[in-house]
């Protein structure tokens, strides 16, 4: 828990205190604006499975303490002291993914409900250690952009893989950790960061992709395309 404009948790200070719930819905205001820009409270509802009236009333408290901005049918959004601490949560489960991978062996598709129960207890001192065990890292294991100290998140040149044209030749540079079921299939096919895949073809009416993965054919369904995100080789 950490206090608005005071890094130092143990310092005394008169400011409200940012809880952990309002780390989370911080953090998910951060994560549905990079999928549309217009964030409601009805969105963050549902990211977050909780009551509409709950979600109200968290929006005003945050409002007050000057983390989000609201306005009536446009949703919400982070103000910057909001988005540095949202910025600074994501750090934490990013780095933690990734140290939950490289070094305690956990499989990807079950480091980020580990790192959900951790992330609001790193210290600075842990955040350091595991950034400098892990060689200063810029991604996690699937391949989101971790950001740094100072809160800047490295651009990543994209584009889905659904959007892929037939013949087109493309490095996976991340995937979509929202369902670790979708994230076992997709590991089983070689769909890691860092992949090579090609599109073979794409059959029509909607139908299935044909890809070849590091060298293997393989077929997949549309909707589980779109949440592949590749970019050309350099």
């Amino acid at each position: 828990m950490t206090s608005i404009d005071d890094p130092d948790p143990t310092a005394t200070t008169d400011k409200p205190q940012v809880t952990h719930a309002m780390e989370d819905y911080l953090k998910a205001v951060y994560r549905l604006r990079e999928v549309d820009k217009q964030v409601t409270t009805q969105r963050l509802a549902d990211e977050l499975g909780v009551t509409g009236p709950s979600v109200t009333n968290m929006v005003k408290r945050l409002a007050e303490m000057r983390l989000l901005s609201h306005t009536r049918y446009h949703g919400v959004d982070l103000t910057p002291a909001g988005e540095k601490i949202a910025l600074e949560v994501i750090r934490h489960h990013r780095l933690l993914e990734l140290y939950l991978a490289e070094t305690l062996g956990y499989p990807w598709d079950e480091v980020h409900a580990e790192a959900e129960r951790l992330e609001h207890h790193v210290s600075d001192e842990l955040e350091a250690r595991m950034d400098s065990a892990l060689g200063h890292p810029t991604t996690d294991p699937h391949g989101d952009p971790i950001p740094s100290v100072e809160g800047v998140i490295p651009e990543v040149a994209q584009g889905r893989l659904l959007d892929s044209q037939p013949g087109h030749d493309a490095i996976v540079v991340r995937v979509s950790d929202r369902d670790p079921e979708q994230l076992r299939y997709l590991g089983g096919l070689g769909l890691y960061p860092g992949a090579n895949v090609t599109v073979v073809e794409v059959l029509p009416f909607d139908g299935p992709i044909r890809l070849l993965i590091n060298g293997s054919e393989h077929i997949i369904g549309r909707p589980l395309a779109a949440t592949v995100y590749v970019r050309d080789p350099t």
